[in-house]
């Protein structure tokens, strides 16, 4: 008998919208709040999540911050949350390879890390 299984790292994008004034770069953006986590999958089923770490980004500048765990929490169980400055930790400047930005095609949904101008599927700028 066979079992198949892994430990891989993973991330969830929460549907989250906050306009925010920028304290970096000065222009209006959103947060965008995302979780990173470490999964046991059992048969490609994830089972188990650990490591669990609540991040923002800003919209304008792509700068990342850690969110306050007990926030990150509530927003993941749906509950209206406002981020407040001090529930932040700056830990990249815009640009920062480690989280990387998603961009989805409006016209067609489809989402890429890549930086392209134009949607690879539907031809449409991004």
């Amino acid at each position: 008998m066979f079992f198949i299984m892994g430990i891989t790292d993973g991330r969830k994008d929460f549907d989250f919208i906050q306009s925010i004034l920028c304290s970096v770069c000065g222009r209006y953006g959103r947060y965008q709040v995302f979780m990173t986590y470490t999964v046991l999958s059992l048969f490609f089923i994830p089972c188990f999540k650990w490591n669990k770490h609540y991040y923002v980004q800003t919209s304008c500048c792509n700068t990342v911050y850690e969110l306050n765990p007990e926030i990150g929490k509530r927003i993941a169980r749906g509950e209206v949350v406002e981020i407040r400055e001090e529930d932040l930790k700056r830990i990249g400047n815009g640009g920062n390879d480690s989280f990387r930005t998603y961009k989805t095609c409006g016209n067609c949904g489809y989402t890429t890390d890549e930086d392209f101008q134009f949607c690879p599927k539907c031809g449409r700028e991004l």
